[in-house]
């Protein structure tokens, strides 16, 4: 039977965890970035290279927050620290493993749950007060399904932070970064054998998927949030940083569910 491409990114993401350089995003946070979160020096990320600010988050202690598709041990560990009371969702077992690493070396629960957010979250309507979801919806084909489940989950006056792409990247082609050779949005899935073939191997392997503004911050307004904040990013040196020299390459929104 062939593999779902969500389980071939899965997939993915284990190999770049177990590689000789491992992705960034796949490096949990030291003991040293606990201990200063704990002493109230702290900063998460959205997107490459802003933190979030601060006053976009909710007071901590006793927050149900969940982290969607945001695996790794890099951001939940700060929020656990600060007294967050969290919940990991994510669809590779590396990622997760470095949750169970860090929350055992650091000594604080959480509920690690794997699960696929292209199928409905595995979670009751209204069970969390704040939703981290960091640039990861590339990797999905539908993301207006995620912003209706966050939007299910969320209790009434529920926050989600979201960090995506605006599609820039998808327009150049891998061996020459500033030379525009595809059609947005670009969708992997309905290429021919061939092109599709070549998009893998210039995504390592993986899936992805570029979206628009209508899906992104269209899709969040019509699941029936209420955009409050956003911000500009750009890659980090050497991710990338051709482009971003040029044009910014992602987005961070902060959206409220109104309160009943």
């Amino acid at each position: 039977m062939e593999q779902r491409y969500t389980e071939v990114n899965s997939n993915v993401w284990d190999r770049w965890a177990a590689g000789d350089e491992p992705c960034p995003w796949t490096i949990p946070v030291s003991p040293e970035e606990i201990a200063r979160a704990r002493a109230g020096d702290w900063g998460v990320y959205l997107t490459p290279c802003i933190p979030v600010p601060k006053d976009w988050f909710l007071p901590f202690p006793g927050c149900q927050l969940l982290g969607l598709a945001s695996g790794g041990g890099q951001q939940m560990p700060i929020f656990a620290a600060l007294g967050a009371d969290c919940t990991i969702l994510d669809y590779a077992d590396s990622q997760l493993q470095k949750e169970r690493d860090v929350a055992a070396r650091e000594g604080y629960g959480i509920r690690i749950v794997k699960a696929d957010m292209t199928l409905r979250l595995p979670f009751e309507d209204a069970s969390f007060d704040l939703i981290f979801h960091p640039v990861s919806n590339c990797y999905i084909e539908d993301v207006r399904h995620v912003w209706d489940e966050c939007f299910r989950v969320l209790r009434p006056g529920g926050v989600l932070l979201a960090g995506f792409d605006n599609g820039i990247n998808f327009l150049f082609d891998g061996d020459d970064p500033l030379r525009v050779v595809n059609r947005l949005p670009v969708n992997p899935l309905k290429l021919p054998p061939e092109e599709q073939r070549r998009r893998l191997a210039e995504c390592g392997g993986s899936f992805q998927f570029s979206h628009t503004m209508e899906e992104q911050i269209g899709g969040q307004l019509a699941a029936g949030l209420w955009l409050t904040h956003l911000y500009e990013d750009r890659d980090r040196p050497g991710e990338g940083a051709e482009i971003g020299a040029f044009a910014p390459q992602y987005l961070a929104t902060r959206a409220v569910k109104p309160a009943a």
